[in-house]
């Protein structure tokens, strides 16, 4: 199905959830081409999703990148990223989809997933994890048929499917490339990722660093020196780099127009609007739009 022209739509957990599990925070099964929800592309999740993909071929459109899908390989996609994939008929795979709350279950370390190097990533490039080796695509298909076994009995553990999603994320992080954006992990590391998490969450205010700085319960300048050690980048350059990835978003995966995402993104003037983009990318916005609707759509 072909999203509203007009919007991206953002789904939950329970539209791609039977209708039986539709109070649960997660659902974990086997992917293939029958498996059909009454969902439209592109859209956005609210929910984080891992998808190994172990035989088939097909093409994976996660905001502006375009990723040829090699099985055996794994997808990641975080809540707030724009998405559309076509697949062809002999695909198969397993999912694994999750809210925050099934995996941050202990409230003395909300930043768990944070430490992840595939989830909030604030750079537009989010490529899958490419298994070279069989017995790691082996070790991660028997952690997802555990999962499916487990969750099939009458009374499922959850403890333990949470520890097979932990060991499937733990797993999979330490095979996934390292990205030079991403911050390594040692001090500061946290406060890097949870503002990646900040600005994901409050992108469309446009609001600017001293306002994620009282967030985040510290200084402007502590926090931009802190991304600039970690990361190589400053706090306006990652809010102006999210900003930059939203219209590119829009502009890709909507019909909306360069006046309306300028409103939508709370852009008080539109020639500073075409200036600020025009500077980050060497196109207008709907010189953009019409490059990508040639290479990509």
């Amino acid at each position: 199905m072909k999203a509203s022209k007009q919007n991206i739509p953002t789904y939950g957990l329970q539209s791609f959830s039977h209708p039986q599990y539709a109070d649960r925070q997660f659902h974990v099964e086997l992917f293939d081409a029958k498996r059909h929800f009454k969902v439209s592309y592109p859209h956005r999740h609210d929910f984080f999703e891992v998808l190994f993909l172990t035989k088939g071929s097909g093409l994976h459109v996660i905001d502006t990148r375009e990723y040829t899908i090699e099985p055996p390989c794994v997808f990641f996609m975080s809540p707030g990223q724009a998405h559309k994939i076509e697949l062809s008929g002999d695909i198969e795979g397993y999912i694994f989809i999750f809210a925050p709350e099934f995996y941050l279950f202990d409230k003395n370390n909300q930043n768990r997933l944070l430490e992840f190097p595939f989830f909030f990533t604030i750079h537009q490039d989010n490529p899958p994890l490419e298994l070279t080796r069989a017995s790691d695509g082996k070790f991660l298909e028997q952690l997802f048929l555990k999962a499916i076994a487990e969750l099939a009995k009458d009374k499922s553990h959850i403890g333990l499917l949470r520890s097979v999603l932990d060991t499937i994320l733990h797993y999979t992080s330490m095979l996934y490339p390292s990205q030079e954006q991403e911050p390594k992990f040692g001090k500061g590391h946290l406060l890097v990722k949870r503002f990646y998490q900040l600005v994901e969450d409050n992108y469309q205010k446009n609001i600017g660093v001293n306002q994620y700085a009282d967030l985040l319960a510290v200084t402007p300048h502590h926090l931009t020196q802190t991304l600039k050690q970690l990361t190589g980048r400053t706090s306006n350059e990652v809010i102006r780099s999210k900003q930059i990835l939203e219209v590119k978003r829009l502009l890709v995966h909507s019909a909306l127009s360069a006046t309306q995402i300028a409103d939508r993104l709370n852009f008080a003037d539109q020639s500073y609007f075409t200036r600020f983009f025009r500077k980050a990318t060497g196109l207008t916005p709907l010189q953009f739009r019409e490059h990508m609707r040639n290479r990509v759509l």
